[in-house]
């Protein structure tokens, strides 16, 4: 057992010293090899899986695969953690690849899978977010488990899941390289990060310049608590994505009220100025 686990990462073989999983080293064929049904991770970088595939003509494959019985061709394994070995070792035109066989359920298998992809140095932020998040809500982990499984700070683990609370198209521009993890730590929390995202692609601003840049629209205390109709925080979340100012809008029973531009210098003051010329 010891010799098994050197060969895997931190995350696996804590998994299989933890659930006492009974396992046999061995070599198979790739063509009696077939992929993960349960596989989270669908797209592999190409360029990323040429370098293993050559390294791995290099040095053969050093860390083995681990693969369960197939439940549906009776004569085949089915890869558990290690996809991304298999299809390079087929690339570089491998015949057998080293195993570890194993007998686990479907979710023990889907567990294994998580734990690898979020220990990959490849993985996009979002991917290794989101992997981190079904750990907890699919298999009772905690954070302090996690950290301990994939060898992170729990700090790291926190700030990690706290990208997940951003809004859908802040994470689709992190996800598409629009604006890196970093960039995307700065907007959390902030009622205005659409627009704020936005600005930083537009001004092609760094991490660093981010930061000052944000500062001027961070919340204030005792703005926050309020209890507000649904309609009315829909209307000031759409001024504040147009304008990237912070706006308060206060509505009585009887449809009267006031709105409220919170402006942080001259410019601002003098766009919204603007604004009202232009329009009255």
């Amino acid at each position: 057992m010891n010799r098994i686990k050197k060969g895997l990462g931190r995350g696996l073989s804590s998994l299989i010293g933890e659930n006492k999983i009974n396992t046999s080293n061995s070599k198979l064929s790739l063509s009696e090899i077939v992929p993960n049904r349960y596989q989270p991770r669908k797209n592999f970088d190409e360029d990323s899986l040429n370098e293993l595939s050559n390294s791995i003509k290099e040095r053969g494959v050093i860390q083995p695969i681990i693969v369960r019985k197939s439940k549906l061709e009776k004569t085949k394994y089915e890869i558990i953690a290690g996809e991304r070995r298999w299809l390079a070792a087929r690339k570089a035109g491998l015949h057998d690849i080293p195993v570890i066989i194993t007998e686990v359920d479907d979710l023990k298998s889907l567990e294994f899978a998580i734990v690898e992809n979020v220990q990959r140095h490849d993985l996009n932020p979002l991917e290794e977010a989101l992997g981190y998040k079904r750990l907890i809500d699919e298999f009772s982990y905690d954070q302090e488990k996690v950290s301990r499984f994939i060898g992170k700070s729990r700090s790291y683990i926190t700030n990690s899941l706290r990208l997940l609370s951003l809004p859908e198209e802040v994470l689709n521009l992190v996800k598409n390289k629009k604006i890196t993890s970093g960039h995307a730590k700065i907007l959390v929390g902030l009622d205005n990060a659409v627009f704020l995202a936005n600005k930083i692609i537009e001004k092609k601003l760094s991490v660093r310049q981010s930061e000052n840049f944000v500062k001027i629209f961070k919340k204030k205390p005792g703005l926050v608590n309020r209890s507000v109709d649904p309609n009315i925080k829909d209307l000031e979340q759409l001024i504040i994505d147009k304008t990237g100012l912070k706006v308060l809008i206060k509505n009585n029973k009887k449809n009267k009220g006031t709105i409220t531009f919170a402006y942080h210098d001259i410019d601002q003051l003098n766009k919204i100025i603007d604004v009202i010329k232009s329009n009255y």
